[in-house]
């Protein structure tokens, strides 16, 4: 089984806390993009992200300062801020823990394309569905190909927790029948059916590879239902032959996350 989960816009500097167990097994084709990258003034960045002047020119300022030395990367995981990784809360794993993550857990990103857990990265800013000038690195879709989905196991479930705008990387070069992906609804107070709320989706999701990490869940479906972290419960009924659902009737992830109080 392999979970998949898809990099955040904001990360973390490294630090001298964890250090990574490895670099990236994609890490020659980021280079490749860097170099790339460090052509783009930040004039072209804000117009290309759709970002401020001040965060296009930080950005390209994370290209300058990009490196694979080895002192100065961290652990991909402990390094991406967003509801995704607070919801996950990889820095509360234990050994065990950790060990099973850096086989199951895979992080889909533009710059590197796919990151164990534990690889060692440098800041960046660099989505997927980003649209670069006309060129070889215009389409981040047609640069990495299949090279992505072929660095996964050619057999076993694939838990597809990552944004459609990643996940395409994976989904649409391997069989369908492979490919489960959960979804997470809140009741809506007001008129009392599930709705699709993406603050609690992103963390759901999180808590989710979680728990298929520390409770080493097996692939089977049946073992899937049982999932009832933060509120939530399966629901046979908004459920489809891939895509189990999850209800809560009332969010209980609202601490895992500064956008919530």
């Amino acid at each position: 089984m392999i979970i998949l989960m898809h990099s955040s816009k904001t990360m973390r500097p490294p630090t001298s806390g964890t250090k990574p167990n490895r670099m990236p097994v994609l890490l020659d084709r980021a280079e490749e993009l860097i170099v790339y990258l460090r052509t783009l003034s930040p004039r072209q960045l804000s117009q290309i992200m759709n970002i401020s002047a001040d965060l296009a020119t930080k950005t390209q300022e994370q290209y300058a300062k990009w490196t694979t030395a080895a002192d100065q990367q961290a652990p991909a995981a402990a390094s991406f801020v967003g509801d995704i990784y607070s919801g996950l809360r990889i820095d509360s794993f234990n050994a065990a823990d950790r060990r099973y993550a850096d086989t199951h857990l895979r992080i889909l990103s533009g710059l590197y394309g796919i990151l164990r857990p534990f690889d060692g990265i440098s800041p960046y800013r660099l989505e997927m569905g980003c649209r670069l000038p006309p060129g070889k690195y215009s389409n981040l879709y047609a640069f990495w190909g299949t090279a992505i989905a072929d660095r996964l196991p050619s057999s076993g479930r694939i838990i597809n927790l990552a944004a459609g705008e990643y996940s395409k990387t994976v989904v649409n070069h391997v069989d369908a029948d492979r490919v489960v992906s959960p979804k997470f609804l809140t009741v809506d107070p007001a008129t009392k059916q599930p709705r699709f709320v993406v603050v609690h989706a992103k963390i759901a999701r999180g808590a989710f590879a979680r728990w298929l990490i520390t409770k080493r869940v097996t692939d089977t479906p049946a073992a899937m239902c049982e999932f009832s972290d933060i509120g939530y419960q399966y629901d046979d009924a908004l459920s489809r032959p891939g895509e189990p659902a999850f209800v809560c009737q009332e969010f209980g992830g609202k601490g895992l996350s500064v956008r919530l109080t």
